[in-house]
């Protein structure tokens, strides 16, 4: 039972549901105390072990009842004239030391269904990973069974006389026989494959250009978002524990001797001085001209999810001018928003020294020694004044200016770009275009707060 547990959690890892190794070690004290007769009890208590979450306990449901499925077979049948009779009658002498050609003779669906399990060990089918291994996995699963002796015995009935009825009552068993082990398989491949699948498909999209020619694919765009809420989610989990960090080889004499006062002086328990470490202070400012809106709507609904560990965002957009979307993002999900966003000014000559100088005369005072100024944009300011002494302003308050741009460095100085010359007021410039990209900038910005 050990390995079936062992292949029990690796399920639960392929649908998102953790398993640590103190966890299975916890599960399997879980498992000896409670056992197995008891269905629904064993479910609870491994349940209780492992989902740590609502979502986890929805995961666990599923995966449980598909790994523990055992549907009883439904071979082929003696028909029902044949009486008290042999049902090998018919079939060559060489089919009565085969096992398998009796049980699906006899219609033993418990036989076949152990058998198959068995095979399944021996064929390791749960190591399916890709849809592809389905059709090869179920024909190995078969000649594990003992799919060649079955057609071997088939074939030879054949040739005798009076054999054809028993063979098509065989050859019809080793059909249902086959479709039972593709169902077999298609449940392995639900359990251990779908997860690689669905990681597979994630790993394209973190490297998807979020301003490719032509857009982002409808379909693509939905399970970009689903993939962006599942990053925040895995930086929040990193980032979120308690911010103060010991510094060892520093005592804290002063809280050392009051903890001592109880002991007479004695310092039992030595405790060292700490520092706070606030939660981030992000202002977001986004370009969302066309050719900046996607990645522009992937970096807010990044910010967005973060709320845990974030503690102030304060977001503008702009094109032609510089507003703030606050409200707008606090209303309305960031999918919709950033559509009314760019309905209220969207679509215009696009002016970086004019939304700069909207920013400064309006929201600079939000800006300070604890706050990081994100910019998302080309720097393609259409060959307007591009105000290098607004950038330097914000670049003297703020504790770190990050430039993110869709465009490759190559292209930061051809054309209307002025982008190398903001880069000289940025202590972070660097081009971002992917939900990959994208995630290890934020957990930079994150790092820069959080100790380790």
């Amino acid at each position: 039972m050990q390995d079936a547990m062992e292949d029990f959690f690796r399920a639960l890892r392929a649908a998102d549901v953790k398993v640590s190794p103190a966890e299975a070690i916890d599960a399997h004290r879980t498992v000896a105390t409670v056992g197995f007769s008891d269905r629904e009890l064993f479910k609870d208590a491994l349940c209780a072990t492992l989902a740590k979450t609502a979502d986890e306990v929805v995961r666990f449901d599923d995966v449980f009842d598909t790994f523990f499925a055992r549907d009883a077979l439904t071979p082929a049948q003696p028909p029902p004239d044949h009486g008290d009779g042999d049902p090998m009658d018919g079939l060559p002498p060489e089919a009565a030391e085969s096992e398998l050609t009796r049980m699906i003779m006899q219609g033993d669906a418990t036989g076949l269904a152990q058998a198959m399990e068995e095979a399944a060990e021996r064929a390791q089918v749960s190591q399916i990973r890709l849809t592809t291994q389905r059709s090869r996995m179920s024909r190995r699963l078969l000649e594990e069974m003992g799919l060649a002796e079955i057609e071997a015995i088939i074939s030879a009935a054949r040739r005798l006389e009076g054999g054809g009825d028993a063979a098509d009552r065989l050859e019809a068993g080793k059909r249902r026989l086959a479709a039972e082990a593709t169902r077999y398989v298609e449940r392995q491949h639900d359990l251990y494959a779908s997860g690689s699948g669905r990681m597979l498909r994630e790993e394209l999209l973190a490297r998807k250009a979020l301003n490719a020619e032509g857009g982002i694919d409808p379909v693509d765009q939905a399970m970009m978002q689903a993939l962006v809420r599942k990053m925040a989610k895995r930086l929040a989990d990193r980032y979120s524990r308690r911010r103060n960090r010991a510094r060892k080889g520093h005592m804290d004499i002063r809280k050392t001797l009051r903890k001592s006062m109880p002991y007479g002086g004695m310092p039992f328990e030595i405790l060292w001085k700490t520092e706070k470490i606030d939660k981030p202070s992000i202002v977001c400012i986004c370009d969302v001209s066309k050719s900046v809106a996607a990645a522009a709507q992937f970096l807010l609904s990044f910010l967005y999810s973060l709320n845990e560990v974030v503690d102030r965002l304060e977001a503008y957009a702009f094109s032609g001018r510089l507003i703030s979307v606050n409200d707008i993002l606090d209303d309305e999900h960031v999918d919709q928003a950033i559509f009314q966003v760019l309905r209220k000014i969207g679509f215009q000559q696009t002016d970086y020294g004019k939304s700069l100088e909207d920013f400064c005369e309006n929201h600079l005072d939000h800006v300070d020694r604890h706050t990081t100024v994100i910019f998302l944009g080309d720097g393609r300011s259409n060959y307007a004044d591009p105000r290098m002494d607004l950038m330097a302003t914000i670049h003297k308050r703020a504790r770190s200016v990050i430039w993110l741009n869709p465009e490759p460095e190559s292209y930061w100085s051809q054309g209307d770009s002025v982008m190398h010359r903001y880069e000289r007021f940025c202590h972070v410039a660097k081009t971002c275009n992917t939900l990959g990209q994208l995630e290890r900038i934020i957990e930079d910005v994150l790092r820069t707060y959080v100790p380790h």
